[in-house]
């Protein structure tokens, strides 16, 4: 107590040392841990990249983490090694910090140095001089692909809902409508006509069966099995699929495949999924457009770059405007206008646990290409 009877404040003491400032016995010195470790090896491990830029964002220096998921940095741009790209980012937050000096954050997908992409947070903090000239920047990054993922999840399970009860209620109503067909023609021993019910049948029946394995795909995680496989089979097997059907929608369906392109190791039941998933989503963006006196659908496979090979998609449909695009693979969007966009959800797990990429080049009124990029191995 002092002399006005008032209690005395209590002064907070650092762990590790006595109110005098000497170390306790028996504590440890957290000084001398600092110095013995030293401060480089602290943020070695911080769980996060961490790198200095410099104005042309060349790379200064990056801690063990950013060494360990993104390789050798020394040289190189921060979009070299993140993006793989010789171009800078459109959003840069770093070139944003160096602009005014501000602290920014943004959401990037980066590429690590196996292939696979990540989704990243990133923050920018100035490094400024005595006169407040910024001289570089700090880059932080935090993985977030499995929050993402997670978050994707909870996004999809809920516009499924809604959505997929429309869906199925069309669906249904095809089926009712063509077996009154079906039983018109054969009361009246009509087989054109009854033929005719049997085709809307089998159509509805295939796009539920499509609708209901997508769904089956998408609630349980699964183990890929991988085989030794020919990219160029897989894309002629789902061609020759799809054959009938595009005829009946008066669609040229066609593949072209490279001779050269060697053997691959890849889950052929995922990834023949994966590619009857984007041939339909083709297929139906052709059939709504209605501006056209022809339409084609073509499916590829061919190297990327040395070390890639893709599959392609390209239909010249009714194409799709940028806030389309964007969203893809980001919500239960449809590129047809109506539906659930479960096929591309899919197609986007497929190719992320593949440790690919996948690209969309698209306008409005033009059509689309789905490129899929995959790592020779």
């Amino acid at each position: 107590m002092d002399r006005e009877g008032s209690p005395k404040s209590e002064k907070m003491t650092p762990p590790g040392e006595s109110v005098s400032g000497a170390p306790v016995a028996g504590e440890p010195d957290f000084r001398e841990i600092l110095q013995d470790v030293g401060y480089k090896s602290i943020i070695d491990l911080l769980p996060c990249y961490l790198s200095v830029q410099d104005p042309s964002l060349r790379i200064l220096f990056a801690n063990e983490g950013f060494r360990r998921e993104f390789g050798e940095w020394k040289g190189f741009h921060c979009h070299e090694v993140y993006k793989r790209s010789p171009e800078k980012c459109q959003a840069c937050p770093v070139q944003k910090t160096f602009m005014d000096g501000k602290t920014h954050i943004s959401e990037e997908t980066v590429t690590l140095s196996n292939g696979q992409s990540a989704q990243m947070v990133v923050y920018s903090a100035p490094i400024a001089d005595l006169s407040g000239r910024v001289r570089a920047v700090i880059e932080l990054s935090t993985n977030i692909t499995r929050v993402k993922d997670v978050q994707k999840g909870f996004t999809f399970l809920g516009q499924s809902i809604a959505y997929l009860s429309h869906d199925i209620k069309n669906i249904l109503e095809g089926l009712q409508g063509g077996a009154y067909v079906v039983e018109e023609g054969i009361k009246d021993n009509d087989m054109v006509l009854a033929g005719q019910g049997w085709k809307i049948v089998k159509k509805n029946i295939a796009e539920i069966s499509t609708i209901t394995q997508n769904i089956l795909y998408s609630a349980k995680e699964r183990t890929l099995k991988y085989e030794t496989v020919s990219p160029d089979e897989l894309v002629k097997d789902a061609v020759a699929l799809f054959q009938e059907k595009a005829e009946s929608m008066d669609v040229r369906l066609q593949h072209r495949v490279n001779p050269m392109l060697p053997m691959v190791r890849l889950d052929p039941l995922n990834i023949r999924r994966m590619l009857n998933n984007l041939i339909w989503n083709a297929l139906e963006a052709c059939k709504k457009d209605k501006e056209k006196p022809y339409h084609v659908v073509i499916v590829r496979t061919d190297f990327s770059d040395r070390l890639h090979f893709k599959f392609e998609v390209e239909d010249n449909g009714v194409g799709m405007d940028e806030a389309t695009r964007e969203n893809l693979f980001k919500e239960s969007t449809s590129t047809k206008g109506s539906g659930t966009g479960l096929g591309l959800l899919v197609v986007d797990r497929i190719v992320h646990e593949h440790g690919g990429r996948i690209e969309v080049l698209t306008t409005p009124g033009k059509g689309s290409t789905f490129r899929v990029v995959l790592r020779l191995r």
